[in-house]
């Protein structure tokens, strides 16, 4: 159960921060934090969160990694089924107060997305499906590569979280405005649940591209990096 709370509330940190530098702090007249802003904040919540519970749980805060962990061979299948359930749990927890908060000013509303992952015409940057299918795949790859080897026999002990935070932002730098950046399911059902619409019919890919991303950097790291 400790396990699984501190998956909940890693997870519930990261929708809550990351989804709501975007939605209460980015676009804020003259002092809004723009992209640069959202993606530290993301690479934060992972990073703060690593060192306050990852010691408890693993830190996974997201049901891709736990499946690229499991396929690495560093977790075990039997668990996956909780730990995604508890991750989406804390994901929409974490987009429900930000909700709560948010629907606070009077002129807010869920039309722009409500930082929803998307593709096509709800792509920040007008992306296509292909483009956000790569786009996810091989970002969730690269960042089970950098979990992995950060996370290895060989690493000093204690630094894996930086790497790791500055791993997911550096993801966001490059992607979000092509979908807006997921590489995690939780994070993406989390808002798409407030959204609804589009961001709902849309989040197939944002389960699938992490996942398959993940097991394919499982996959490459256990065959050409592993040292264990």
């Amino acid at each position: 159960m400790k396990k699984l709370g501190a998956e909940f509330f890693g997870t519930f940190w990261l929708v809550f921060g990351g989804c709501g530098s975007a939605v209460l702090a980015a676009g804020y007249p003259e002092l809004g934090i723009g992209f640069a802003g959202v993606s530290l904040a993301f690479g934060l919540t992972v990073l703060t969160m690593a060192y306050a519970v990852g010691g408890i749980s693993g830190g996974h805060f997201n049901p891709a990694v736990t499946v690229g962990l499991a396929a690495a061979g560093r977790f075990s299948w039997a668990s996956v089924p909780s730990y995604v359930v508890i991750q989406v749990a804390g994901g929409v927890a974490g987009a429900l107060v930000l909700y709560l908060i948010a629907s606070g000013k009077a002129d807010f509303t869920t039309a722009g997305g409500f930082a929803s992952n998307g593709y096509g015409e709800h792509s920040p940057g007008g992306y296509s499906m292909i483009s956000a299918l790569i786009a996810e795949v091989v970002l969730t790859g690269m960042f089970l590569i950098v979990i992995l080897g950060a996370t290895g026999k060989g690493v000093p002990a204690g630094f894996a979280p930086i790497a790791i935070g500055l791993a997911l932002t550096l993801i966001h730098l490059i992607s979000i405005p092509v979908t807006n950046t997921s590489v995690n399911p939780a994070r993406s059902t989390g808002v798409a649940l407030f959204a609804g619409g589009w961001a709902i019919q849309q989040l197939w890919l944002f389960w699938l591209a992490p996942i398959v991303g993940a097991v394919i950097g499982a996959v490459i790291h256990k065959a050409l990096l592993a040292d264990d």
